[in-house]
C-alpha cells in the first residue's frame, strides 16, 4: 500500500498546541494520554517506518498538521526520501507562508501544501491562494472541504471556530480550471460533500479525491450511503485513476490506522473490482500523483 494521508504529529506539533493552550507539554500529554514522539523528527520518522513496515505500507505522505511545523516533516523526508513525501498545512493569509515554504519546495522536501479555508477563514479563490499557486509551480494542493472537526483540538478544549461558508468543493472548480497544471486533492471524499466533490473532479481532470478517515459523514448523508456505494459511484464517474488511498493516521500508540484500510479493502472486495483497479487505488495512483 501507499498512504496519501498520514499526519506527522511531531514534538514540535505538540509544543505548538501547548502554546495555544497556554500550558506546558506535560499537561498536553497528560490530557491526551498519547505516546510522546522523539524530539528529533528523524527519530520519529524511524518510528513511523517501523510501523508502516509492520503493515506493509511502502510509502506515505507525511502532513505537518499545524502551520509552523513544516521543518519537522522536511527533516523526515530528507532523511527518508525513499519512503516519505512531505506536506504542510499553511495559512495563505499569513504573510510569512511563502517565505517558509518556498525553500523547502525547491529542495524537494515539500510535495504538497494543505489548505483549510474553513479553519483559517478565507475563500479558496482568495488572491493569497492564487499567489501561492503561482509561486510554487509543481507543488500539489490539498483543499479541505465539507465538515471539519479536529479531534486533538477537541480533546484539549481548544477553540474550533471554523467558517464553514468556505467549505464547498464547488468553490474549488474555478481555481482548478484556472490552474490546470496544478493537481488538487479533496480529502475524505469531500467530508460530507461527496457528490459536490465528484462534480468538481468530473469537470476538472486535475482534481483527485482521497479516501482517508472513517468517513463518518456517510451516516448523515442524504440518503445515507455505505463505503462500497461511495467507491462504486466514484469509480464509475472518475475512473480508477483519481482516487488516492489514505488512512488519516496520526498518533501513537494507535499508529497506522489499519481498521480504515481494512474497511476500504473490504469495500473494494465487495464490489469485486479487478485486482488492477484495486492496485491503482491502493498503490499506483499515489506514486503517479507524487511523481507528476
Amino acid at each position: 500500500m501507499a498512504d496519501a494521508h498520514v499526519h506527522f504529529f511531531s514534538h514540535r506539533f505538540f509544543a505548538l498546541l501547548a502554546q495555544q493552550k497556554q500550558t506546558d507539554l506535560d499537561a498536553v500529554y497528560g490530557i491526551l494520554g498519547w505516546e510522546r514522539p522523539a524530539e528529533d523528527p528523524v527519530l520519529f520518522a524511524q518510528r513511523w517506518i517501523q510501523e508502516l513496515d509492520r503493515h506493509g505500507v511502502a510509502q506515505a505522505m507525511l502532513i505537518a498538521s499545524l502551520p509552523g511545523d513544516v521543518a519537522s516533516v522536511a527533516a523526515a523526508v530528507t532523511a527518508h526520501a525513499d519512503r516519505f513525501w512531505g506536506a504542510a498545512m499553511a495559512n495563505p493569509l499569513d504573510p510569512g507562508t511563502l517565505t517558509q515554504l518556498a525553500p523547502l519546495a525547491e529542495k524537494a522536501s515539500l510535495a504538497m501544501v494543505c489548505l483549510f479555508p474553513a479553519m483559517h477563514g478565507y475563500p479558496i479563490q482568495h488572491d493569497s491562494v492564487k499567489a501561492l499557486l503561482q509561486a510554487l509551480p509543481g507543488i500539489r494542493f490539498f483543499v479541505h472541504c465539507g465538515h471539519l472537526s479536529v479531534g486533538v483540538r477537541g480533546k484539549l478544549d481548544l477553540p474550533s471556530n471554523f467558517s464553514h461558508q468556505y467549505s464547498s468543493p464547488l468553490d474549488l472548480q474555478p481555481l482548478a480550471l484556472e490552474f490546470p497544471g496544478t493537481n488538487f486533492v479533496i480529502p475524505h471524499f469531500g467530508s460530507g460533500l461527496w457528490r459536490e466533490s465528484l462534480a468538481v473532479a468530473k469537470a476538472c481532470p486535475n482534481v483527485y479525491l482521497d479516501t482517508s478517515s472513517s468517513n463518518s459523514w456517510m451516516a448523515t448523508n442524504d440518503p445515507p450511503v455505505d463505503l462500497a456505494t461511495v467507491f462504486s459511484e466514484s469509480l464509475a464517474i472518475l475512473g480508477p485513476g483519481r482516487l488516492l488511498f489514505g488512512s488519516d493516521s496520526s498518533f501513537f500508540p494507535r499508529g497506522w490506522n489499519s481498521s480504515v484500510a481494512a474497511a476500504q479493502v473490504g469495500a473494494l472486495q465487495t464490489l469485486r473490482v479487478k485486482a488492477s483497479v484495486a492496485r491503482q487505488v491502493l498503490v499506483d495512483n499515489f506514486n503517479e500523483f507524487c511523481e507528476n
